[in-house]
């Protein structure tokens, strides 16, 4: 499921500054560089991930998949690449599928796609609980998102500069 919003999407100012992020491992720690609009957005996404793990899940729920922290250096060359200004289209995922965003932290992203069309590369390290029928296998992931068709007909006008879509 998937909304397609449009309009100028931009961000003012980085909202991560004014709050802090919750100690995490040095895999989750965004290197330091100069402000900009794709560093804005990752450090507010790490702070609403920070938020989301507060969360608690009882029974039936017996695994969570977070690929902001499995699969974040994949995501984070996805939006330092394609996070460079506003845009006219935003694809929003509610639910990563087990072969797009799961593997490679991408939204939307099916492995190829990923890899092949978009060009982004780089290691996705195993979750902490794996389902055994939806092992995250990054890059190496044999199996295409359902979803992949769809995206690709939204952004065929586009090359993957991605002028229209994040």
């Amino acid at each position: 499921m998937f909304q397609y919003c449009t309009g100028d999407i931009s961000m003012s100012q980085p909202l991560a500054s004014r709050v802090g992020l919750p100690e995490e491992p040095d895999l989750l720690k965004l290197p330091s560089s100069p402000s900009s609009l794709a560093q804005d957005f990752l450090e507010e996404e790490l702070r609403l991930n920070a938020e989301l793990d507060k969360l608690q899940f009882s029974e039936p729920v017996g695994f969570i998949y977070n690929p902001l922290k499995y699969a974040l250096e994949l995501h984070r060359n996805y939006v330092t690449r394609y996070c460079q200004g506003p845009k006219k289209v935003l694809f929003l995922g509610m639910n990563p599928g087990p072969f797009g965003m799961a593997q490679t932290g991408v939204p939307f992203g099916e492995v190829s796609v990923v890899r092949d069309w978009l060009g982004i590369v780089g290691t996705v390290l195993a979750p902490p609980q794996e389902h055994p029928k939806r092992p995250i296998l990054g890059l190496e992931c044999p199996q295409s998102e359902a979803l992949k068709n769809i995206v690709l007909r939204k952004g065929s006008e586009a090359s993957p500069d991605f002028q229209r879509y994040p």
